[in-house]
């Protein structure tokens, strides 16, 4: 799919590149048996891999077990370098899915290969709508956020619990890397991941950004 300009106060910005924060909560390193990182664990995915909400889901060919892991969702206003007032960086906020093969993930992990295969894949990142960021109206130190499945709750978290906060993150990046207006950055999620399987509508939910749904189809 063609992926469209997102729009934000009559703003439009071409999506760029999709950081993702891996190992960000606590509870989910611990449901995965991992360490907990000394900095921010970074991947990316293409920006081809986006889904609006709305669309099918399809089951990759090359993976058994798709997880899904709810995620508060930024998106990038400005360009900046060794940024200081991190969150003047934030033009919108949403929510969305990182997908997951976690077999395939298994695999590469205990090889001591990257994930790529495991995370970048088509359609590995539902997306939804985002809000305007008004630090005013949204409070990104204290964000609740929730996944469920077929209606049954799978996952609830809230930025208060990451280990590397919002501000933290946009600065860690922009050390690494030079942000670009459209840079979209997936923050983390907690435990609560699991599997899908075909039929099943995933739900995604945050009080300031609204929901969004998603069926999948094998």
């Amino acid at each position: 799919m063609s992926v469209l300009p997102i729009t934000i106060n009559d703003r439009s910005f071409n999506p760029q590149r999709i950081f993702c924060i891996g190992k960000n909560y606590d509870e989910h390193i611990k449901e995965l048996g991992g360490q907990t990182p000394e900095e921010p664990v970074v991947f990316m995915k293409p920006v081809s891999s986006i889904v609006v909400p709305g669309e099918t889901l399809c089951m990759p060919r090359h993976g058994k077990l798709l997880h899904h892991e709810v995620e508060v969702v930024l998106l990038i206003g400005k360009e900046g370098r060794d940024v200081s007032d991190a969150l003047s960086y934030i033009a919108g906020v949403t929510v969305g899915l990182d997908l997951t093969l976690r077999d395939v993930q298994g695999r590469l992990k205990k090889a001591g290969l990257p994930w790529e295969l495991s995370k970048s894949f088509e359609q590995s990142a539902p997306l939804g709508d985002f809000k305007a960021y008004d630090a005013n109206v949204i409070d990104l130190e204290n964000l609740s956020f929730s996944c469920s499945v077929n209606g049954d709750l799978r996952q609830q978290g809230n930025t208060c619990d990451m280990l590397f906060p919002i501000r933290s993150l946009i600065y860690t990046l922009s050390r690494w890397w030079t942000l670009q207006p459209g840079d979209i950055i997936y923050t983390g999620t907690p435990s609560g991941v699991g599997s899908l399987e075909s039929g099943d509508r995933v739900d995604i939910e945050s009080p300031v950004t609204g929901s969004f749904s998603w069926t999948l189809s094998f």
